[in-house]
């Protein structure tokens, strides 16, 4: 299909990397607390349009240009784990009724989880190694080829975020009626995304 090696596989391999943890879901499931579901939507459109801009980079070969001036990627990648580190940070020291730290209004969820999204270096190169396993040499049609497997995985992540979104919200509704559940579980976030922060900068 539009030269694409074993369609079946490659959906099924998008699913599965939608499911593991990272610091994207964590922003989708912390916008769905704070925002609802057009919270939710909107971060979730944030990492589509992320991913795209990775995807397409990766297409363009600049994964190549990270291999080469490696002192450009871990800039990238040093920037990428402060700002997840500073939103950790923020959410740890954030006082019991204070403000939320995710800014309630869809067009900030939608910065916020696209930044998070793009400022993961390895993503651009995951798909430059990605993308080769699923592409039939015989049948690729170039632009036609990559669009579509584009196409498939912008819908996939929305329908997957769509999923998460609803279930975070059935979920807050019931927990906004303990407090202190709500902000030990905001705190709880604040540590995962100080931690992927961590692993980003170590991480080689």
């Amino acid at each position: 299909m539009f030269g694409i090696a074993d369609y079946g596989a490659f959906v099924a391999a998008i699913v599965l990397f939608l499911a593991i943890p990272g610091p994207g879901n964590l922003a989708l499931i912390t916008s769905t607390g704070k925002g609802g579901i057009r919270g939710g939507l909107a971060a979730t459109l944030g990492v589509i349009a992320g991913d795209q801009v990775l995807m397409w980079m990766a297409v363009a070969g600049v994964a190549a240009l990270l291999a080469a001036y490696p002192t450009a990627f871990h800039a990238v990648q040093w920037l990428g784990a402060a700002y997840l580190a500073w939103l950790g940070a923020r959410m740890l020291l954030a006082k019991p009724g204070a403000a939320p730290i995710l800014n309630i209004r869809p067009r900030q969820f939608f910065r916020q989880a696209m930044f998070i999204t793009l400022l993961n270096p390895k993503a651009i190169v995951f798909y430059m190694a990605f993308f080769p396993l699923f592409v039939d040499p015989a049948r690729h049609q170039g632009f036609r080829t990559f669009a579509f497997m584009a196409l498939t995985i912008a819908v996939l992540t929305f329908l997957y975020g769509l999923a998460a979104t609803l279930l975070t919200h059935f979920l807050a509704e019931r927990l906004r009626a303990n407090p202190r559940i709500s902000q030990t579980l905001e705190k709880l976030a604040g540590v995962f995304l100080i931690a992927f922060g961590i692993k980003l900068a170590v991480s080689r």
